[in-house]
């Protein structure tokens, strides 16, 4: 999750315990930067209808300046099979030939998108001297890589087998953290030894890099994901190779209520809903044998948690599957209870691994909120609630979040706000709402959305790699996926079929960038090679796949390396190592190398490129660059889902 200190205090435990008994100073290994290629496209491909622009980058400023060639004149576009030109064009340089300050890069582009035969592809210059990786135009070229991300979520379940044929063979585990004291006995934080503390709380995913299980960002990805099933019904089938595949329920479903359920164990009788379960951290996740523990019931986590049940009773109350109409009408029941105590105890908060809550150790990021992220709970809560009831209480209570949102106060859109601001699209469509409320909702969305920041940067060009966002900061990556969202959130306020076509190539860039184009040509996914990528994550920062295991460490230095489809937080020009560098760290008689200067990249560079491949833990912080999390996951699975068949 975005600003979260994402190392966990058991694995760091072990480390030092290991390196206190061999008196050693540890010394990371850090493989170097990946060359920086000149011709970048997605090198997954291209949807035949879909736009198709080729980037050529000349690196000036930045760890690869100087190592890239100029434009040629023209380029070809190659027909693998049959060797053939299917598409011939000159370059067009961005901006006169201007040095990007994002990228460091100077840039020129070419776009094919007229070229929509289905078949495989590459990208040669006139000349002979460059090449790009192979791409796929195909109605099905994301078909896999999709299946594939999503599959993560199961890799992420707690205290559940990963066993073949749903797991890959070279990540099966065991069950993990159901052992003596851990999630089905969890203890509170604050009466580790009263016994008469112990609830099941067993299930839900891992959040992360780090295993702890938290209510506010679980509840939103059970929400964005039931999102997506609803834009897009039709990318989701039963066929996704999880347990629970082949049962006539669309998969996506079935995930989202392993997370559902896991929400259920947490809410107490009267309601309330508890804030967060930490969790040990071991590689692989089924040797983690440390005890669980968790925090108490917060407005915050209780608003979150009324908000999913009361939408997640919205849609599987419509599906006409099997159980989920009675499955509906228990989420229904705790939705309300939840509302209830969360209007009779609206400021009670509770901040994990904090010292204003005397918590440090429980959890790693801060899962709590401000009074904004209150009142947009309060808000989404309201209106689902409303969905399901049509009772004048939540109408009323909604509405009034909806005058004081920023939206509508004239305040803009932002992709941090997607929570109120989806359930303000939902509300828009119900009956029974005041007179034009839901038309002034839609035209205040479009008029946000042609602000300088949105189409004004498309429009103008702004970023030469075509995926403008706020800023890049910790989590870039989700940035970048919400952002794309937005645009397809806009698709749903009244648009013509020309905007449509127009809004649909945009929310695609945003697709492109995580394919591979950006400064770097890096797939953010993990281990997409056998996808079709030449150049994907080969480590991140995750208590599994961690640093220096023989078998999930890397793609290249280790047997298996971490499955395919992670998302990663992408580049994060605020990067740093920890304050106790450039000396090294650590207590009497254990050092941890600190290497002679902050590590570049992701240090020192144009804000696109503050990124690398490492998954190093304290004090050099991988997790601040490469740390997956399910909210970056979501999003990412939420964009894409448009553009799957």
């Amino acid at each position: 999750m975005m600003g979260r200190a994402a190392t966990t205090g058991s694995l760091l435990a072990a480390l030092l315990l290991i390196v206190q008994c061999a008196g050693a100073e540890v010394v990371p290994k850090i493989a170097p930067a990946d060359p920086t290629p000149t011709l970048v496209i997605d090198q997954f491909g291209y949807r035949p209808e879909g736009e198709k622009i080729l980037i050529i980058r000349t690196p000036v400023r930045g760890f690869d300046a100087g190592t890239g060639g100029e434009p040629a004149k023209a380029y070809d576009i190659v027909n693998v099979a049959t060797g053939k030109v299917a598409f011939h064009g000159e370059p067009q340089p961005w901006r006169e030939s201007a040095v990007d300050a994002g990228s460091g890069d100077r840039v020129a582009y070419m776009d094919f998108s007229p070229l929509d035969a289905p078949g495989s592809y590459m990208v040669r210059s006139s000349d002979g001297t460059q090449k790009s990786a192979t791409f796929r135009i195909a109605g099905n070229v994301y078909d896999e890589v999709f299946r594939a991300a999503f599959r993560t979520f199961f890799y992420q379940r707690a205290g559940y087998t990963k066993a073949v044929p749903y797991a890959d063979p070279r990540w099966a585990d065991g069950a993990s953290h159901l052992g003596k004291g851990q999630d089905t006995e969890a203890r509170s934080f604050f009466a580790k030894a009263d016994a008469s503390s112990a609830r099941d709380l067993h299930g839900g995913w891992y959040d992360a890099g780090d295993f702890n299980k938290y209510t506010n960002w679980a509840a939103d990805n059970c929400r964005t994901l039931l999102l997506s099933y609803t834009e897009n019904p039709h990318a989701w089938g039963d066929d996704f190779d999880i347990p629970e595949s082949g049962n006539g329920i669309p998969d996506v479903l079935d995930e989202v209520k392993w997370g559902l359920d896991w929400l259920i164990r947490m809410q107490n009788d009267d309601g309330s809903v508890l804030s967060i379960v930490s969790l040990d951290v071991a590689s692989p996740p089924s040797a983690a044998k440390g005890p669980s523990f968790y925090g108490p019931a917060s407005t915050s986590s209780t608003r979150s948690t009324a908000e999913v049940f009361a939408y997640a009773a919205m849609v599987y109350g419509a599906t006409g599957l099997p159980g989920h109409r009675e499955y509906a009408d228990e989420l229904s029941r705790r939705a309300v209870a939840a509302w209830n105590w969360a209007e009779a105890n609206p400021d009670k908060t509770f901040f994990n691994n904090d010292v204003r809550d005397a918590s440090i150790g429980l959890g790693a990021g801060q899962q709590e909120t401000d009074d904004a992220g209150r009142a947009a709970k309060r808000l989404a809560a309201a209106v689902y609630l409303y969905a399901i009831t049509g009772l004048d209480t939540y109408r009323r209570a909604a509405e009034f979040e909806i005058r004081e949102s920023k939206l509508m106060r004239g305040e803009g859109v932002t992709p941090y706000d997607l929570e109120a601001q989806d359930a303000m699209r939902v509300y828009a469509t119900l009956p029974g709402i005041s007179s034009g409320l839901g038309q002034k909702i839609n035209a205040e969305l479009r008029r946000a959305m042609a602000t300088r920041t949105f189409w004004g940067a498309i429009e103008g060009e702004d970023d030469p790699y075509f995926a403008p966002v706020m800023a890049m900061r910790w989590g870039s990556n989700t940035v970048k996926a919400r952002t794309g969202n937005l645009f397809m959130d806009e698709a749903k306020t009244g648009l013509t079929p020309a905007e449509l076509i127009t809004v649909r190539d945009v929310a695609a860039r945003y697709l492109h960038y995580f394919h591979g184009v950006n400064p770097l040509g890096k797939v953010y996914l993990s281990n997409m090679g056998a996808y079709g990528a030449e150049n994907s994550v080969d480590s991140f920062y995750h208590g599994w796949f961690a640093d220096g295991s023989a078998l999930w460490d890397s793609v290249k230095s280790s047997k298996y390396g971490p499955p395919p489809g992670f998302l990663v937080g992408g580049p994060n020009p605020s990067y740093s190592w920890d304050n106790c560098c450039p000396k090294s760290c650590g207590g009497p008689g254990t050092r941890y190398s600190c290497l002679k200067a902050p590590l570049a990249p992701p240090t020192g560079q144009p804000p696109l490129k503050a990124y690398r491949d490492f998954n190093t833990g304290w004090p050099l912080n991988s997790w601040e660059v490469t740390e997956n999390s399910d909210s970056y996951q979501v999003a990412y699975l939420r964009l894409l889902a448009n553009f799957v068949d």
